[in-house]
């Protein structure tokens, strides 16, 4: 049986992405919906919202850039 991952809360969702670390798939899949959850003024691209490999590089690259 499948979870229905939508109608879990933030705590149940974190248990679910402990319990199944090791199942990518499952994981992703939790992952996904908990991130969706995230206050539009904190979001930042996620590789998962990312085409191209190389805007993840470019986005660390900033943020290094940033940090220095």
């Amino acid at each position: 049986m499948k979870p229905n991952l939508p109608e879990m809360t933030n705590a149940e969702l974190k248990r679910y992405l402990s319990e199944h670390r090791n199942d990518q798939e499952a994981f992703r899949a939790g992952l996904e919906v908990l991130m969706s959850r995230r206050h539009s003024a904190n979001r930042q691209p996620y590789p998962f919202d990312l085409a191209d490999p190389s805007e993840v590089e470019a986005i660390f690259k900033d943020k290094l850039t940033q940090s220095e």
